[in-house]
């Protein structure tokens, strides 16, 4: 379980293939604190520790991650947000992300807005909704919607946000990982299963 608070932005420093799965490679500061089999968010996607150096850890991303996430679009010295899972004795300054990317979505406007940022983002119909002031991770970052539309929908960046995460790469055609409000999501599965009785 993690909260959406990003704590940095990792480098990516090797991808490798194996087989359907691909293995990332990544720098950070807090890898020295960092164990095999912890569960770490890149980008919004819980993925495992599986190995360490003292500079670097790799987890591994397989075929359905890889189909359902952004991950595949990251390159050699590209930024990830990262976050570790939460403990219990934290403060939830987000709001509770599951670490399980719902769906991707498109950047289709990046405004500013005198110091802070508007960024519009499409996504393809299906169960998935937002509505208006609802939670939603972008990339594993904790945001409140605006401007909530049946395919679309805007998120307002602080300064801190910009320079702190990977939205600061943000372009029109920027694809990037949704994970929808888990209770909305089972309030529309809810209510699609009262309606067919």
């Amino acid at each position: 379980m993690f909260s959406g608070i990003v704590e940095e932005t990792g480098r990516v420093i090797s991808i490798d293939k194996n087989k359907e799965n691909i293995d990332f490679t990544i720098a950070c500061s807090f890898v020295n604190e960092l164990k095999i089999d912890q569960s770490i968010a890149h980008n919004g996607v819980c993925l495992t520790v599986v190995r360490k150096t003292d500079k670097t850890y790799t987890v591994t991303a397989i075929q359905e991650t890889l189909v359902k996430s952004n991950l595949g679009d990251l390159l050699n010295n590209s930024e990830v947000n990262l976050e570790r899972s939460m403990t219990m004795d934290k403060l939830l300054d987000g709001h509770m992300v599951q670490g399980h990317v719902d769906q991707t979505a498109t950047c289709t406007k990046v405004e500013e807005a005198e110091g802070s940022w508007y960024f519009t983002f499409e996504y393809e119909p299906g169960e998935n909704i937002t509505v208006e002031k609802g939670s939603i991770s972008v990339d594993g970052v904790s945001l409140t919607v605006v401007n909530s539309q049946d395919i679309s929908f805007q998120v307002a960046i602080i300064p801190y946000t910009h320079e702190h995460t990977v939205f600061h790469n943000y372009k029109a055609g920027t694809r990037v990982n949704i994970e929808f409000d888990i209770i909305g999501k089972y309030i529309t599965k809810i209510m699609k299963q009262q309606l067919r009785k």
